[in-house]
C-alpha cells in the first residue's frame, strides 16, 4: 500500500470515527450536561456546537504542535490550560458579538473547559498524531457531537415549543428573523420536551436508533460475505470440473 493511499485511508477512518463509529455523544457518552442542557432550541444547540468544535480543533492544532516538547507529568495541565485559554477566547467573542446567546447559554460556555471530549481527543489523538490529522480528528468530533445537539435541538423545539429556527438572529444576525417557523398559532408548549428530562429521553432513542443501524449493517456485512463466499466455492467446483 502506498503512502498516499494510507493517507487517504487514515483520514477517512478519522472521519468515519468522529461522526459515526466513535461519535463522541452516540458512543463515548461524553459532555452530556451541556448536550443535555443546551439542546432545548436549535440557535441554542448551533451556538454550543459551533463553539465546541471551534475549542477541541484549535486545541488538538496546539497539542499536536508542542507535543514533543511537554513531558508526563505536566502533560494534562498543559491540555487543560490550552482549553481553557480557547474555551476564554470564544466565551469573549460571543460576549462582544453574540451576547444575548451567551446570556441564555450561560454556564454551558465556561464548562467546555471541563468537556471530557475535547481533553480526551487531545490526550488520546493530538499528542500522539501530526498536525493536519489532529485538526481533522478535532473538526470531526466536534462535528459528531454538534450534529447530535442539533438533532436534539430541532425535536426538542418542535414537539416542546411547536416552533424552528426561532430566535436564530441571536447568532447569525437579524437577517435570519424571517428563517423562523411556527407550525401552529395556537400550539401549548409541550414541557416536558424543553426540559432535561425530555432530553434524556430523546437522547436515549437516539442511541438506541443508531446500534439499530449498527446491528442492521453488521447482519448485512454478514449476509454479503456468506454469498460472496458461496459463490466462490461454486466458481471453484465449476472450474474443477
Amino acid at each position: 500500500m502506498t503512502n498516499n493511499s494510507q493517507s487517504l485511508t487514515k483520514t477517512t477512518e478519522v472521519v468515519a470515527q468522529g461522526l459515526w463509529k466513535n461519535n463522541p455523544a452516540l458512543v463515548q457518552l461524553l459532555g452530556l450536561c451541556p448536550l443535555l442542557g443546551a439542546s432545548n432550541s436549535l440557535v441554542n444547540a448551533l451556538g454550543l456546537g459551533f463553539a465546541t468544535i471551534l475549542v477541541v480543533m484549535g486545541s488538538n492544532i496546539v497539542v499536536s504542535l508542542i507535543r514533543h516538547q511537554i513531558g508526563d507529568a505536566i502533560r494534562l495541565p498543559v491540555f487543560v490550560m490550552i482549553i481553557a485559554s480557547f474555551t476564554t477566547c470564544i466565551e469573549l467573542l460571543m460576549q462582544a458579538y453574540t451576547y444575548e446567546l451567551y446570556r441564555i447559554l450561560g454556564i454551558f460556555i465556561p464548562l467546555i473547559v471541563t468537556n471530557c471530549i475535547i481533553l480526551g481527543r487531545a490526550d488520546a489523538f493530538a499528542s500522539k498524531n501530526s498536525i493536519h490529522l489532529s485538526a481533522l480528528d478535532g473538526f470531526m468530533m466536534g462535528a459528531g457531537f454538534a450534529l447530535v445537539l442539533l438533532v436534539l435541538g430541532f425535536i426538542r423545539e418542535l414537539i416542546g415549543q411547536g416552533t424552528l429556527f426561532a430566535n436564530m438572529d441571536l447568532l447569525m444576525g437579524p437577517i435570519t428573523k424571517s428563517w423562523a417557523i411556527t407550525l401552529f398559532d395556537d400550539y401549548k408548549p409541550f414541557l416536558f420536551a424543553v426540559l432535561p428530562p425530555g432530553a434524556f429521553v430523546f437522547m436515549g432513542f437516539l442511541i438506541a436508533l443508531k446500534n439499530v443501524m449498527d446491528n442492521h449493517a453488521k447482519e448485512l456485512r454478514k449476509t454479503n460475505k456468506a454469498a460472496f463466499e458461496t459463490g466462490r466455492k461454486r466458481i471453484r467446483i465449476t472450474g474443477d470440473m
